[in-house]
């Protein structure tokens, strides 16, 4: 069974890399870390090289993202276990591992999805620490797909990469943890029409952290699209937002956490407003509507 340390980074394309790395930076308080040979911005809130990148692109949404591997050990699991699913990998070339500050890195395509998901074992630590300007991040929380092919995806997540199902919403939305990490849940999987980007999320460090910045963003004038609330499944207060090109993202406090073993069994609740927010709040339609992914390769 493959084996998580966490979710380490997202990359993003925008439309605008000039007016995106204004906003990352300004609004959502991540530190700028360099940019890469592809002219990429990095983007980081700890000693990791970065947590988020951005790409300029014709059309905004998910890239790619990055997951940390348990041990180098994990690769040859990940890719027997990928095999039997009738996928293979592909080796990132080691220039462009050494930009992201990476070792060994690994790839395959989605099929649920067409999005690229990235894997590695190390990363380099910057020798300074993250300086907040805006708010103390405490992780990247998780980063949540649209597909039409709900079921499928959900069985594959499973049987091939090893992610958990912690809670469901009945043919709405999947919350799954990434094996053996903690975390109610570090992707999430929503029914669509077609595949997407949901949202992608930012874990802040106390409730008054959370509470600053869902008081900040209408000063701001950075419209609030959900919440505040507070989610039913993983209990997290959240705050959803746009940001320049009407991507989804979250600002969020507090998660459920689960033991490696004799962790208790999903919840499954029926579709509806309060299987999913705690508090009621009003969900405007531009929330979740934007985002395409970029087919692999």
């Amino acid at each position: 069974m493959v084996r998580y340390s966490k979710l380490g980074y997202v990359a993003l394309n925008v439309t605008d890399l000039g007016r995106s790395r204004k906003f990352y930076e300004e609004i959502v308080g991540l530190q700028p870390n360099g940019t890469g040979p592809d002219g990429a911005a990095y983007f980081r809130f700890d000693r990791a090289h970065h947590g988020v990148v951005l790409h300029q692109a014709p059309q905004a949404g998910l890239k790619r993202f990055g997951w940390q591997l348990e041990s180098e050990a994990q690769f040859d699991v990940l890719a027997q276990s990928l095999a039997r699913h009738g996928i293979g990998l592909t080796e990132v070339d080691r220039a462009e591992c050494e930009a992201q500050g990476q070792g060994r890195s690994v790839r395959f395509a989605d099929p649920f999805t067409g999005v690229t998901w990235e894997f590695y074992a190390s990363r380099r630590e910057e020798p300074t620490p993250f300086k907040p300007t805006v708010v103390q991040f405490d992780r990247l929380g998780h980063v949540v797909l649209k597909t039409g092919r709900f079921e499928e995806a959900l069985e594959f997540y499973a049987e091939a990469l090893n992610f958990r199902l912690s809670d469901k919403v009945e043919g709405q939305i999947a919350f799954l943890r990434a094996f053996p990490n903690k975390y109610h849940h570090l992707l999430a999987v929503a029914k669509g029409d077609r595949p997407g980007l949901h949202h992608v999320n930012f874990m802040v460090t106390s409730v008054d952290e959370w509470g600053r910045c869902t008081a900040r963003l209408p000063r701001q004038n950075i419209p609030i699209v959900w919440g505040p609330g507070r989610h039913t499944n993983a209990g997290t207060f959240f705050v959803y937002y746009l940001d320049p090109d009407a991507l989804t993202l979250e600002y969020g406090y507090g998660m459920e956490e689960f033991p490696e073993t004799g962790a208790r069994a999903p919840n499954i609740r029926p579709p509806g407003h309060d299987s999913v927010d705690l508090w009621d709040s009003r969900i405007d339609p531009r929330t979740f509507a934007a985002g395409e992914i970029e087919a692999a390769g």
